[in-house]
């Protein structure tokens, strides 16, 4: 009897440590995998720096050299950016993001605004994050830019312009002036 109870003994823990091993190997593979799809696509928490980088520096650079924001707007835009907290979600391979982003940092570079104040997160083919938070903030589309102030949503630029430009999306923003995005009830 107690031979058996032994043997059991070292049957269990031997499954414990093999599946704790084969967990461990699924979940360096689950890395390597989720390593290898990051190589084009940027997921989760990211900074300007990592757009500065290949492969995105191929779109990103170009993108942001040729754009030169409206003066008018841009002077709404500094004035009163300064107020408000961002979080900017996007996918490194969506042509939509690709377009606005390049033009939003831009912008956010003109105006003196402090990058601390800034949350980016990009997000898979699916449009979600390790995280979750595409679920928490309710995004759906990308690029989704929200504007905050004191802590609440003001509102938000989703995919593209309403107006004849990002900037003057963001001057209408900030400056408390009625806008919708696109898809706004």
């Amino acid at each position: 009897m107690n031979k058996l109870l032994i043997l059991l003994a070292v049957i269990t823990i031997s499954c414990g440590n093999t599946v704790n091993k084969s967990t461990k190997e699924s979940n360096t593979e689950d890395q390597t995998s989720k390593t290898d799809i990051q190589k084009d696509m940027l997921l989760g928490e990211f900074y300007k720096e990592d757009l500065m980088k290949k492969p995105f520096s191929t779109w990103f650079e170009s993108k942001y050299e040729e754009f030169t924001p409206d003066a008018e707007s841009m002077e709404t835009i500094s004035e009163n950016i300064g107020d408000y907290q961002i979080k900017l979600l996007m996918g490194t391979w969506c042509g939509d993001s690709k377009r606005e982003v390049p033009k939003m940092l831009k912008i956010l570079d003109k105006a003196g605004y402090n990058y601390k104040n800034l949350e980016m997160v990009a997000v898979d083919y699916d449009k979600t994050t390790p995280s979750k938070i595409e679920e928490e903030l309710d995004v759906h589309h990308v690029p989704t830019i929200i504007f905050y102030k004191n802590g609440k949503e003001v509102n938000r630029f989703v995919e593209y312009a309403q107006e004849e430009s990002i900037e003057e999306d963001i001057a209408k923003i900030v400056s408390k002036q009625e806008y919708k995005n696109s898809y706004a009830d």
